[in-house]
């Protein structure tokens, strides 16, 4: 049997450099060829080296019986190889034994920490873009199945295939942003795919509207501003903005155990400068202020705090209001301290129309700069979103946070950012 393989399918399965480890993404349209590629690749890395142990998975289960595993057995059928003789399906493990002693374990990712056990030599992700993030990382750490002698030129292998993403998830963050030399992302348009009916992209195009095409067909990335609360942001509102010690520096806050999250910045009469963030997890208000001296012990300018109003309440916990402890704390190290914050919260829309003005108005002037030290109020800016067809912000629930851990700092760090811009530059709707 011999395979006339696509371009995009022969760069996925090639490794094009030396590193111990290859991690590549096979990023297409319907129809491009994906799970075909991936599924060769996994019996190919069996075959080659004896005792290999692969895992082929996706979220659920379903997806991994209906499209992977029957993308295995048409290839192991169109090469000839027949179940009991060359190889061995075990129902009661899922998993495909070859006669060389490799083995391939079919898993779902919907609780991955069943998987930590596993010392793996290569895994398989199908639909990588419904994997959380976390669940990636775990895998890589699994990637350390002891080498043979025999297994000459062998490199561990995390390969995976799937849709372009609808907004900027841990994909693009990982494989379009600086990714490391061996992480690979190969695009694969559906009109690539010469071995598709004849008219069968014409009739997708007819089917679906631009974007769903461009996305679903062409392969191309998302519009990764649909539905996001920040609106028009781009590079020109990324800066490098340096810390200056003679300047007041206002501390905006967003009171939340699990993040606490706090943004520091300089400001002029009509510009804000995020220049820095206090994002910790499982904290205090205390340990925060901590945290801020020990960046910034010798601060000369004012330190001046904004942020959410509901701080000045009291806790059952307490007899001192948040804004108390800070003042009370941060005077203790010796500086200037001054409270101010809104005697209660404007409307959450109030708040997102101050900071996307500041963002860049009508005139496309930009009033709002950010330091990429930032890190979890950039992640807030591109992917903080409205639930679709609604004006309410798409909070993540408890489920969501449990399977991927990036997700608590989705709101928290914007909050905080977005009290500061509405105290000073408030719009009223």
């Amino acid at each position: 049997m011999k395979y006339k393989l696509l371009d995009a399918q022969r760069k996925f399965l090639e490794i094009p450099h030396d590193y111990s480890l290859d991690v590549a993404v096979y990023q297409g349209g319907y129809g491009s060829g994906k799970t075909f590629a991936g599924a060769l690749l996994g019996i190919l890395l069996a075959l080659k080296f004896p005792g290999i142990i692969g895992l082929v998975g996706a979220q659920t289960y379903t997806l991994v019986r209906d499209t992977t595993l029957k993308t295995y057995f048409e290839h192991l059928d169109n090469i000839g190889f027949v179940d009991k003789v060359d190889y061995k399906w075990v129902s009661a493990e899922q998993k495909l034994v070859f006669k060389n002693g490799s083995e391939i374990l079919f898993r779902h990712f919907d609780e991955p920490n069943k998987l930590k056990s596993l010392n793996l030599g290569f895994v398989e992700i199908e639909e990588m873009s419904d994997v959380p993030y976390d669940t990636f990382k775990m895998l890589l750490a699994r990637m350390r199945q002891r080498k043979r002698a025999c297994w000459h030129n062998f490199t561990y292998r995390i390969f995976g295939h799937t849709n372009p993403e609808v907004q900027k998830g841990w994909i693009y963050k990982t494989f379009y942003d600086n990714p490391p030399l061996n992480y690979r992302l190969i695009c694969a348009p559906t009109t690539q795919n010469k071995y598709l009916p004849e008219g069968f992209c014409e009739e997708l195009k007819k089917l679906y509207d631009k974007s769903y095409y461009e996305i679903f067909v062409l392969g191309k990335a998302g519009d990764y501003s649909t539905n996001l609360v920040v609106k028009d942001f781009t590079d020109e509102n990324v800066r490098d903005i340096q810390y200056q010690a003679d300047l007041d520096v206002h501390i905006s806050c967003d009171f939340n155990v699990d993040p606490m999250a706090w943004v520091l910045a300089h400001k002029t009469e009509d510009k804000v400068f995020y220049f820095d963030e206090l994002v910790l997890e499982n904290t205090t208000t205390a340990k925060t202020c901590e945290e801020f001296y020990n960046r910034y012990p010798n601060h000369k300018g004012k330190i001046i705090i904004n942020g959410d109003a509901s701080g000045d309440n009291r806790s059952c916990t307490s007899e001192y209001t948040n804004y108390v402890i800070i003042k009370k704390k941060l005077e203790s190290y010796g500086f200037d301290v001054e409270i101010k914050i809104k005697g209660f919260n404007p409307p959450i829309k109030n708040r997102v129309a101050a900071f996307n003005a500041k963002v860049r108005n009508a005139d496309g002037e930009v009033s709002l700069y950010i330091s990429p030290r930032c890190e979890k109020l950039l992640y807030n800016i591109y992917n903080l979103r409205y639930i679709e067809g609604t004006s309410k912000i798409d909070i993540p629930t408890y489920t969501q946070i449990k399977q991927t851990k990036e997700l608590k700092f989705l709101s928290h760090p914007f909050d905080a950012a977005s009290y500061l811009v509405d105290f000073y530059w408030p719009i009223v709707l």
